[in-house]
């Protein structure tokens, strides 16, 4: 469409809604969903949240804590010369939408200044509305916001491309890298080139995870050799390194401390843990001291934007585990339906599709092996004698903001 005609017909979108009228035509649907929350949220649609900036010391602190520093040559080679040629900038932030880095091309960078779009700015989606840093974050998908799009008018004459990044090596959402300018530069193109770049940043991440595999490989494999019974060498982040004793596993979900000591695992029961160079020995101890340890209690904490989480707890003491978004979605469905759901009806409550069962089992699969004395099959459920606690957040809107799975869609519009 004509540029002038496409954001007229945008702001009459975003005028109806902020005037609880239906839209028409409707916009985008994640854009819908966008408007929806910030509303929720409370954000001025003339004006956003104003906040003052990170020092200068916190946003050093944050950038030396970010995975996304190992990667950010590979942003760069990639993105600011051709944001410079194309009068945009780069921006990238981290997991809460504070602004980390930014470069690109000078007068671009003046303009976004008087926006407060500036390193050591949030801007999360509560605080700034509808946006390609903040917007991303939530959905955990690439995103062009155009023009009116965005939620608070002061950024209507511009367009940003955001794609989120995510640790390949936990599953983490790390940040967002965004490539945005005037609306006059927008280009097709832009959103599918920051979705390849971001791509390109977590392909570094796992190459440079597979070359600390590898080296913790060679300490552990002549360590596991004098070592009898069932053992494995893990990395921090529980990826296997060598095992003895037993079938391999990918990755052994490992509790937020992990240390040195006796320690229970779900997987295995009470196991002995010793440090290695880049990870951890674990030695599974043994039946007897597992069957005095079986967990009486699931905690499933969805209250925390992008982070949730599974604690189980029983007489051995707690383990906790960060969720991806899928199995996110699934251990709330199970909560949901304690007597328990077969795969097709899975399938239906998270794809509104009951034919793929095959990847209902498959993520289950995945589950009920770090959580399988807590989940049961045929149906999937969770067993009978564990109490199960779901911790919802405060606003019904913001319950997994990502998922499109008609049972969370229905819990967020029907809340009790």
């Amino acid at each position: 469409m004509d540029v002038r005609e496409a954001t007229r017909l945008l702001k009459a979108m975003r005028a109806a809604a902020l005037a609880g009228r239906p839209p028409k035509p409707a916009p985008r649907a994640e854009i819908d969903a966008s408007w929806r929350r910030v509303l929720g949220h409370g954000v001025d649609p003339d004006g956003g949240k104003t906040a003052g900036l990170l020092s200068l010391a916190e946003v050093e602190r944050r950038r030396n804590a970010s995975p996304l520093k190992e990667v950010l040559p590979v942003l760069r080679d990639a993105l600011v010369t051709v944001a410079d040629a194309a009068q945009h900038i780069m921006v990238v932030s981290d997991a809460d939408g504070m602004l980390l880095w930014r470069e690109g091309h000078a007068s671009v960078l003046k303009k976004a200044d008087a926006l407060g779009f500036e390193v050591g700015a949030d801007w999360s989606e509560g605080a700034v509305g509808t946006n390609g840093v903040g917007t991303p974050l939530i959905t955990r998908r690439p995103m062009q916001v155009y023009s009116a799009e965005h939620f608070v008018s002061s950024h209507h004459a511009w367009t940003c491309a955001g794609a989120p990044i995510v640790d390949p090596r936990d599953g983490r959402l790390l940040g967002v890298v965004d490539v945005s300018g005037p609306l006059s530069t927008m280009h097709p193109a832009t959103l599918s080139f920051v979705t390849s770049v971001s791509r390109l940043a977590e392909a570094e991440l796992r190459a440079r995870h597979l070359s600390a595999v590898e080296r913790l490989r060679t300490v552990a494999a002549p360590v596991l050799c004098r070592v009898g019974g069932r053992a494995l060498a893990v990395d921090t982040n529980g990826w296997t390194a060598a095992v003895t004793g037993m079938p391999p596993v990918d990755r052994l979900p490992l509790p937020k401390s992990f240390r040195a000591g006796r320690v229970w695992l779900p997987s295995f029961g009470m196991c002995a843990v010793e440090p290695l160079p880049g990870g951890w020995l674990v030695q599974v101890v043994g039946d007897e001291a597992h069957a005095d340890a079986l967990p009486t209690k699931v905690v499933l904490d969805l209250s925390r934007p992008r982070r949730w989480s599974v604690t189980v707890a029983g007489d051995a003491g707690s383990w906790a585990q960060e969720l991806s978004p899928r199995h996110a979605e699934l251990l709330y469905v199970l909560a949901l339906h304690r007597t328990g759901r077969t795969a097709a009806q899975l399938a239906h409550d998270i794809f509104e599709d009951p034919t793929r069962t095959v990847t209902v089992r498959a993520e289950m699969s995945r589950l009920r092996r770090h959580l399988a004395e807590v989940l049961a099959h045929r149906p999937y459920r969770f067993a009978e004698d564990v109490e199960v606690e779901v911790i919802r957040p405060a606003n019904p809107a913001a319950l997994l903001p990502h998922s499109t799975a008609p049972a969370v869609r229905g819990a967020r519009d029907h809340p009790h």
